[in-house]
């Protein structure tokens, strides 16, 4: 089964890692990730660029609204994802602990099966 990964964090926090500290994270996390993309369980993987950069539509009753940046305030930003191919959600549970372990601070990971309605290159 295939699983996204939605990482949450304060972008405010990781926005102001230096160079070398997020040069570090990312190695680390390369690290935990090493193993899925050698036995080809490793999909899409995308660190979103700030909410700043961000545009939405709203879709209201009427005629869609474009409005720069994210719609709603949080704590935590939607700050990227992984796509997973696992044979249990307890055997995907493991690797985002490894991913938490290597990431620093504080931040959530919610964990959702995933339907393709169109094939993709993992199956679903």
């Amino acid at each position: 089964m295939l699983y996204a990964i939605l990482c949450y964090n304060d972008e405010a926090v990781v926005g102001a890692w230096t160079e070398e500290e997020d040069k570090k994270v990312m190695d680390d996390l390369l690290a935990v990730q090493k193993p899925r993309i050698e036995n080809g369980t490793l999909g899409p993987v995308a660190r979103l660029l700030p909410t700043t950069s961000a545009t939405t539509l709203r879709k209201t009753a009427g005629e869609p609204m474009v409005l720069d940046g994210p719609f709603a305030e949080t704590k935590e930003q939607f700050l990227g994802f992984y796509v997973v191919e696992g044979e249990s959600l307890e055997e995907v549970v493991g690797f985002v602990r490894d991913l938490a372990e290597a990431n620093p601070g504080t931040g959530s990971y919610e964990i959702r099966p995933v339907s393709f309605y169109a094939p993709g290159t993992l199956s679903g």
